[in-house]
């Protein structure tokens, strides 16, 4: 047997020559290695940051609140931007098996028939009757990937579709922690409107005092001014309160999917608390944030469109085959007289392309080194993130529970105020004081109250889960 018999014979072996010499792969940078531990705290270990574990599932029934658990639930059925986030999936897939076919050979057949006279010129001889010719063919060829490009275009896309994957976790951990804040905030909007009705039959009850001790001679007129002032101050207060509440509840509406018009939720001033930071927190709870997940995948996908462009630089071998038959009748067009069939090789290399190549080349190098950055970026933020919220809580803590002994006093001090006003002994303008600083103070405890929870559930999103380690 010899190659000039054989072609085919003589394609493969220059195909697997030209494989030994294949463009070497591209090494991606080392990712960005977290500190032994952050500053906020000395519990932090040393993470790697991969993308192998799954976020926590129902987180936040740490905070025990059943309505939330409720709404939670329905936020993954009905979010429009999760719908987004999963068709991208859909088309990363899509993408993926497409990069995937272009490693198999490509197969179509055709049938086709035309009738000829021939009658050119004038020395032309005319046939007896104009001709049939009818055809019946396959064709077939393969790329064969000497070079890795079809590799390394469907590693690019499997890493593009897991980044996709991971973009809909995050979208899905920033609506469902969006979804508990916004649902605090709520709460309490709630707690606040209930204090405030509270102080608006306070003042009320104030009022009808100071206008019996005016009427009996013993207060002033402007004590009765001050009453009224301070009640419908109040009462302004509780129409702000009220419109806050119904649009927080618009927007859990919203985020559920439904028209705001659509949701009614029972109204519950009780806020719910929020659970302890255990001292002990993991750095490998870092490992399950999808973002930097998402961020590495595009790193890998952008390492492996180098290799692509790379590639071009490389010539391309097709491998091709055709077979079919032809007459000039369908009766007996399948037949061995009729049959035509050929097979072969063909090497392609561009000599002068302006550049394309290069530029291209280049252009996929800052793509990878702008990727990159942005991973770098994501794990810095993330770092950042963790340190605010673990301070952030710590302190607000502290700062919850002087807002409460600062509140008892103050109501302590109304008390006394108010007896030492029936008495006669102080004006109304020490119980004006007094009430306003028991309301201010009552309602920075509810404030602060929400910010801690506002806090926590951070941390809970920047971990993507519970306080758990990872296994």
């Amino acid at each position: 047997m010899t190659f000039r018999r054989h072609p085919l014979c003589l394609s493969l072996l220059v195909s697997w020559l030209l494989a030994a010499c294949a463009a070497p792969h591209v090494t991606q940078p080392s990712p960005v290695v977290a500190s032994a531990q952050f500053k906020e705290t000395d519990f932090w270990q040393r993470a790697a940051l991969t993308d192998t574990l799954p976020v926590s599932d129902a987180w936040w029934t740490l905070f025990k609140d059943p309505v939330l658990d409720d709404l939670e639930a329905r936020l993954v059925i009905g979010n429009e931007n999760l719908k987004v986030s999963m068709a991208q999936v859909t088309i990363a897939r899509a993408a993926l098996d497409a990069s995937r076919s272009a490693m198999f050979p490509t197969l179509s057949a055709g049938l086709g028939g035309t009738r000829s006279e021939n009658t050119a010129g004038p020395n032309a001889v005319k046939t007896a009757s104009p001709r049939n010719a009818l055809t019946a063919s396959a064709n077939s060829s393969w790329e064969v990937d000497v070079w890795g490009r079809l590799s390394e275009a469907s590693r690019g896309a499997q890493e593009t579709l897991q980044a996709s994957a991971n973009d809909l976790a995050a979208v899905r951990l920033s609506a469902q922690a969006t979804l508990a804040q916004t649902y605090f905030s709520l709460r309490t909007a709630e707690a606040q409107l209930m204090v405030l009705n509270n102080n608006v039959a306070a003042y009320q009850r104030s009022l009808s005092l100071t206008e019996a001790r005016y009427s009996g001679g013993v207060a002033a007129r402007t004590d009765v001014l001050q009453a009224q002032t301070q009640l419908k101050s109040a009462q302004a207060l509780v129409t702000e309160s009220i419109a806050l509440r119904a649009q927080l509840e618009h927007a859990i509406a919203v985020l559920l999917g439904l028209p705001p018009s659509s949701l009614g939720l029972e109204r519950n001033a009780k806020v719910p608390v929020a659970p302890a930071v255990p001292e002990l927190l993991p750095a490998t709870l870092l490992q399950r944030r999808p973002d930097i997940a998402a961020a590495q995948r595009r790193v890998a996908s952008a390492y492996a469109q180098i290799g692509v462009t790379d590639a071009a630089f490389y010539p391309a071998l097709i491998l091709s085959g055709s077979a079919g038959y032809t007459n000039t009748s369908l009766s007996n067009l399948v037949s061995a007289p009729n049959l035509l069939w050929s097979v072969g090789a063909s090497m392609t290399q561009a000599i002068f392309d302006g550049g394309q190549r290069r530029f291209a080349s280049a252009q996929t190098r800052a793509l990878a080194d702008q990727s990159t950055a942005s991973y770098r970026q994501t794990v810095l933020i993330a770092l950042q993130e963790v340190e605010d919220n673990l301070v952030l809580a710590d302190q607000l803590a502290r700062e919850s529970q002087a807002q409460r002994e600062a509140l008892q006093a103050a109501k302590m001090n109304l008390d006394i105020t108010l007896e030492q006003y029936r008495a006669g002994t102080v004006s109304y303008l020490n119980v004006v004081s007094a009430q306003t600083a028991a309301l201010t103070i009552e309602n920075s405890v509810l404030i602060v109250q929400n910010r801690q929870l506002a806090a926590v559930n951070q941390i809970l999103k920047n971990i993507a889960g519970r306080w758990e380690p990872v296994r």
